[in-house]
């Protein structure tokens, strides 16, 4: 049990000598999983630590479908649905649509691949943050995502978490290309929180120069 924790942790702290020596000792813990159901490659992906991701890799770690996804490995995903479909509609452990971590981690063709096969492009998460496909690719700054999944049919105007929309969460993270997409395609401008701020009041908090001063063009 130690020896799982200090191996997972030494992944989010991208330490990827401490997991080599780890692996290296106990094998069986490239393929355990931690209290919330995440893989060790899952972990690495989320955190971002494609050198420990790519070593996991190289162990001759089996991908599911939503460590696949997340990872853009494309030929695995069609292996799995292939044999599958059902699986193209999934949702990983820690309650995620498979379609969404393909978008969130700017996986087009996967993403693409996916609604081909009947994945839905709303589909929101189960585990109480509400995010789907078009909130994962505006936070992580897809905007070639974004536009893709508007046109496709994305609801601009989705509320999840603390009454939050698509462009509110642009707005908070500096996005002004996506800004800008989000708008064309009939995002309400004046959305606000829970807490009662608008697109204008998160750029202005966090620093977001741009973004505010074009929010403010548009009337704001």
């Amino acid at each position: 049990m130690e020896k799982a924790k200090e191996f997972f942790a030494a992944i989010q702290n991208g330490d990827a000598a401490t997991v080599k020596a780890v692996l290296d000792a106990e094998p069986v813990l490239a393929r355990t999983k931690n209290e919330q159901g995440q893989s060790a490659v899952l972990l690495a992906i989320y955190h971002g630590r494609h050198e420990i991701r790519d070593l996991l890799l190289a162990r001759g770690v089996s991908l599911e479908l939503h460590e696949a996804a997340a990872a853009g490995k494309l030929e695995r995903v069609k292996e799995l649905v292939d044999a599958k479909p059902a699986l193209a509609k999934s949702y990983s452990p820690d309650g995620f649509p498979v379609i969404g971590l393909a978008a969130f981690f700017g996986q087009r063709s996967v993403a693409e691949y996916l609604l081909e096969r009947g994945a839905d492009l709303n589909a929101a998460a189960t585990n109480g943050t509400g995010y789907n496909a078009l909130t994962g690719a505006v936070t992580g700054g897809h905007k070639e995502i974004v536009a893709w999944l508007l046109a496709k049919g994305a609801n601009a105007n989705y509320r999840y978490g603390p009454s939050f929309s698509p462009l509110l969460a642009a707005a908070a993270n500096g996005h002004l290309d996506i800004v800008k997409i989000l708008l064309e395609h009939s995002a309400d401008l004046r959305a606000q929180s829970n807490e009662g701020k608008n697109a204008l009041t998160y750029a202005t908090e966090r620093g977001h120069t741009a973004v505010a001063e074009y929010l403010r063009s548009r009337g704001l």
